[in-house]
């Protein structure tokens, strides 16, 4: 749908006051540069109004608005989207991140989570019950976006992806109807939710299955960088055939300040982040393996609350950085693959990174078609990130995650997780889907067939 071309001054919005709780911000409101401001500072988008939401019947109004005035419509959950899909230029943005109800059921293990929270408050609530639901490595990152699409974090070998662990979601369709999404009532669309991102509709609540999961046994294992082509050698190996209690995904970094010993700030590292859902007394036995390849140069290693863990790399990555990032499934890690990685493994900022996330175990039981998430073969989900608080080092950020991702890419599976893609273009997509993507055409043209939710990774619908 094509924006209108009027200015806010000529967009009817008394006529959506009148129907809408919340609070309506447009670019003469002193807060607007605040409430267009989200997590990836190299997002610099203007729209015409932000309908800040409290409720369900507010998000209908402004779906029914923003439809019928013919407005660009984005949708803001947690803001955390890497090229800013939780902005528009002149257009609507719904904004979800007032909605933060959440209940609690732990009799049945279950969680019900309204979109405007983010995984820390999911944590705070669960915790609470020595419980927790598959999320992602960061407490900061939106429940909305990592959920739809596909979700994936220290949990996800024991207990699937985020989608492994929907139970149900009531959204807001493009036509204004609200609905209940699960496995008996609108299947297609429950199937389509798990892993499609945001292009069905607007999601105003999820419930979760929960896992026992109160303490961990967690944290770093670094590697001098000229230690990386043995211990990614090691890891290929070993990560497949480690028990599903045992998680580890392989990072690239410069050492940041504290709580890191003086000595080794700056120093350019490989590593492990490790979380074991074990005891520690068997900590040694799980770790020791690794610490045979090559002599850590920094371990800090021990038990400590999941929702501590969660929340490990909040203060490293605050909102505000700039933020280019590529990503790809990747099933297996071949020598050229491993030698690729070392040519670009000297991050050109401190707080720039690879991670190779593990998506095996319990993921690898789901079958390629029974979710919208394709690559159930992967082992894993890589991500390189280019961060620097400094938009002058914006270039440099980005054009090194570029060739960083061309070295390596060729040695990758050709599609990628929705949430660490830029805007790619639409053959990135359709590979990411795979031959899922077909049959998500056809459910888009069932719920939205004009295709209203498209500032997204958009899949258009099926003509």
């Amino acid at each position: 749908m094509a924006a209108t071309g009027k200015g806010v001054d000529e967009i009817p919005i008394e006529d959506l006051r009148e129907t809408f709780r919340g609070t309506l911000v447009g670019p003469d409101d002193p807060e607007f540069d605040d409430a267009r401001a989200i997590y990836n500072a190299m997002i610099d988008k203007r729209p015409r109004l932000i309908a800040q939401c409290t409720d369900v019947a507010d998000v209908i109004a402004a779906v029914d608005f923003a439809r019928d005035h013919g407005l660009e419509t984005a949708i803001r959950s947690g803001g955390h989207n890497g090229p800013g899909l939780a902005m528009v230029d002149d257009g609507l943005v719904i904004d979800l991140s007032a909605m933060k109800g959440i209940q609690v059921d732990p009799d049945t293990m279950t969680v019900r989570v309204e979109p405007g929270c983010v995984w820390g408050d999911v944590d705070h609530a669960t915790q609470a019950f020595g419980l927790a639901a598959v999320s992602g490595v960061i407490s900061t990152t939106g429940v909305g976006g990592l959920t739809l699409g596909g979700g994936h974090g220290y949990l996800t070998r024991k207990y699937g992806l985020t989608i492994d662990n929907l139970l149900s979601a009531d959204v807001v369709l493009a036509d204004g109807r609200f609905v209940h999404a699960s496995a008996d009532e609108h299947p297609d669309l429950f199937w389509a939710l798990r892993g499609g991102g945001g292009n069905f509709g607007v999601v105003t609540s999820f419930k979760y299955r929960l896992h026992p999961v109160d303490t961990v046994v967690a944290g770093p294992m670094l590697w001098p960088i000229e230690e990386l082509e043995s211990t990614m050698r090691w890891y290929r190996e070993w990560l497949p055939r480690a028990s599903e209690d045992v998680y580890a995904f392989y990072l690239t970094a410069e050492v940041p300040g504290d709580p890191f010993p003086e000595e080794i700030h700056g120093e350019k590292v490989c590593g492990l982040m490790w979380c074991y859902l074990g005891s520690e007394d068997e900590l040694t036995r799980v770790t020791q393996p690794a610490r045979d390849v090559a002599e850590p140069l920094f371990e800090h290693l021990g038990e400590m609350p999941y929702s501590a863990l969660q929340s490990m790399f909040d203060a490293l990555y605050p909102p505000g950085d700039q933020w280019y990032w590529k990503g790809d499934f990747v099933r297996e890690l071949s020598d050229d693959a491993i030698a690729a990685h070392r040519r670009f493994a000297e991050v050109p900022t401190p707080k720039s990174t690879m991670h190779l996330y593990p998506i095996d175990g319990a993921v690898h039981r789901v079958g390629a078609d029974d979710t919208a998430w394709n690559y159930r073969d992967a082992t894993w989900s890589m991500v390189i990130a280019g961060v620097d608080p400094d938009p002058a080092n914006r270039e440099r950020i980005s054009n090194w995650a570029r060739d960083y991702w061309e070295a390596v890419h060729e040695h990758s599976a050709n599609g990628a997780y929705v949430n660490f893609m830029m805007e790619e273009g639409q053959a990135r997509i359709q590979a990411t889907y795979g031959g899922n993507y077909d049959r998500l055409r056809e459910v888009k043209a069932k719920y939205d067939p004009h295709n209203f939710f498209h500032v997204n990774q958009n899949i258009e619908p099926a003509t």
